[in-house]
């Protein structure tokens, strides 16, 4: 799915290059095809989710970049924070429209037509595009004339703060309401290349949507200011789009324009999709709610959280998005084809291998995070002050970004089995939760109470599908809970580490950017080799699937 580039507390999303061995690309570029050596359940996961990490890994590279430029540029400030509201308005909609369903119903019922028959998948891509073209287009038109009163509802703190801002604001969403349309249509299709199993363009496609403001905002912020940040939106989004098309046309989608709205799949999308609509309706309350709260706590607030954001979404974006969707298609087919041991097999896989990338990441930022802030943000306009404020934020981040890590999965194995009305049942819930801690934490906390209340969503959220996984697909193997209590020894082990190495090196390294870097590569870098030394040394299976990986793709 389309990178979400300026979300509080979620993605894509962000909603993410192609591998570049040879080996990856054959089996991305001939999904419906036997490959050609035979390649076993785990190897073909962690093979697929390779392709998409280092998609991600390209974009979340690029998406830092663009991060770094506009804290060079305007800082943390309130010009800042008025364009993540604005930018946000399009990411919202794109989720309404396109995020929840890809996952939930599009690619599920996608993955299934594609193993049915070609012809009606042909005719249902036909119909789904027509069909968005058009209610994009009226949204679109709908949002340059509503753009004040979505800048109060979303940003009527700055009336406060300074009004100025909020003037900006509609400005600013007015710029980016095309977005809407180029991201939820290149949505669309990626959602028919992850039924057909193409990983590599959809990959390349959200990395190439960060370079937009990376390569347009150090040109024309001396022209128009703030406004090349949306300058640079228009275009990245355009880019994804125009990459889409081009891998739906090369994999031989001719689909033409129609309407069939009496087509079974349409129904059968729709029905999926009602539940999940539901509950984003509440999500799109939670983030209104969120916004004009934080807006209200000060005008440098949201600047210093969408900071904080692009961290920890880094590995989400990275591993566990990667992971989940690459997945989604298998689980999809094994559920379709009453094969429950391979359905167990895949998601336990799934998890193992998750667990096994995301906890190293969350203890490196944990312990390392205001050194790594420093490193990457404090210059130009970005003070150190607003590396404190960034660096407590994310340490609270962090907590919740364990447990949406593993609800991107759990969510995902619902779907597969299309049944999306728990997965929407629990997301109404953990925004209940959401509103009372936030409620009760922004007065006294400001800013900080709603990323603890954020993190308390996360955890209610995923805690609750562990149990509903439980009573629906029944226990996953005893290896994957062994898998778990391995991996949390080493990720121990891991902190340990970096807890005893890191003082005396900063207290020996030079102060500046050369020091900062050493003390993240040497206290991080120990940590982990640690920590893969441990794993490889239990012959943990995950490790040893992703090893075989890369030297194929070496190879």
């Amino acid at each position: 799915m389309p990178e979400q580039p300026f979300e509080h507390g979620g993605s894509a999303a962000e909603p993410s290059s192609g591998g570049d061995s040879s080996a990856m690309i054959a089996a991305d570029e001939n999904p419906a095809l036997t490959p050609a050596t035979p390649v076993t359940p785990s190897q073909g996961l962690a093979r697929a989710a390779g392709v998409l990490a280092i998609g991600n890994l390209v974009s979340r590279v690029l998406g830092l970049l663009r991060e770094i430029v506009i804290a060079a540029l305007f800082g943390a400030t309130g010009q800042v924070s008025a364009f993540r509201v604005a930018a946000q308005v399009p990411t919202l909609l794109y989720d309404f429209l396109v995020g929840g369903m890809l996952s939930a119903a599009l690619v599920p019922v996608l993955s299934d037509y594609a193993r049915r028959s070609r012809r009606e998948f042909v005719q249902i891509v036909g119909a789904l595009i027509s069909l968005f073209v058009v209610v994009l287009t009226g949204l679109v038109i709908a949002l340059e004339v509503a753009a004040p009163a979505l800048a109060v509802l979303l940003a009527g703190g700055f009336r406060t703060s300074d009004p100025a801002l909020l003037a900006l604001t509609v400005q600013l969403i007015r710029w980016l309401a095309p977005v809407v349309w180029f991201l939820s249509l290149a949505g669309v299709l990626m959602a028919v290349l992850y039924a057909l199993q193409r990983f590599t363009f959809p990959a390349v496609a959200t990395a190439v949507f960060n370079l937009g403001i990376v390569v347009a905002a150090p040109l024309l912020a001396p022209v128009i200011g703030i406004f090349s940040l949306a300058v640079g939106l228009l275009f990245g989004s355009l880019a994804q789009l125009t990459l889409m098309f081009v891998d739906v046309r090369r994999a031989d989608v001719a689909f033409t324009w129609g309407f069939d709205w009496r087509h079974p799949a349409l129904r059968r999308i729709l029905w999926l999709y009602l539940p999940i609509a539901a509950g984003l309706v509440v999500s799109l309350f939670q983030v209104g709610l969120d916004r004009r709260l934080a807006s209200g706590t000060g005008e440098q607030s949201i600047a210093w959280m969408a900071n904080a954001t692009t961290l920890q979404q880094m590995p989400l974006g990275l591993i566990s998005v990667a992971i989940s969707l690459a997945a989604l298609p298998r689980l999809s087919q094994f559920y379709a084809a009453g094969d429950d041991a391979a359905y167990r097999q895949t998601l336990g896989r799934g998890l193992r291998m998750l667990w096994m990338l995301i906890l190293p990441a969350g203890i490196f930022l944990w312990l390392l995070g205001a050194p790594v802030t420093q490193l990457l943000f404090e210059r130009g306009a970005f003070t150190a002050a607003d590396t404190t404020q960034v660096a407590r934020a994310l340490n609270v981040y962090l907590l919740g970004m364990i447990f949406a890590a593993v609800d991107f999965p759990l969510n995902f194995a619902f779907y597969a089995r299309f049944n999306t009305w728990l997965p929407a049942l629990v997301g109404v819930v953990s925004v209940g939760v959401y509103v009372v801690v936030a409620l009760t934490l922004v007065q006294p906390l400001g800013y900080l109470g709603l990323v603890w209340a954020d993190t308390a969503k996360q955890a209610g959220h995923a805690a609750i599908m562990v149990l509903l996984l439980w009573r629906v697909v029944g226990r996953l193997r005893a290896d994957t809970l062994r898998g778990f209590a391995a991996i949390a020894l080493a990720g121990g082990v891991m902190a340990g580490v970096i807890y005893l190495v890191a003082p005396p090196l900063s207290s020996a390294l030079p102060a500046g950017a050369l020091g900062t870097l050493a003390l993240v590569s040497l206290a991080g870098g120990a940590g982990i080799v640690v920590y893969a030394a441990i794993l490889f040394a239990m012959r943990f299976p995950e490790t040893q699937a992703l090893a075989k990986i890369t030297r194929i793709g070496r190879g």
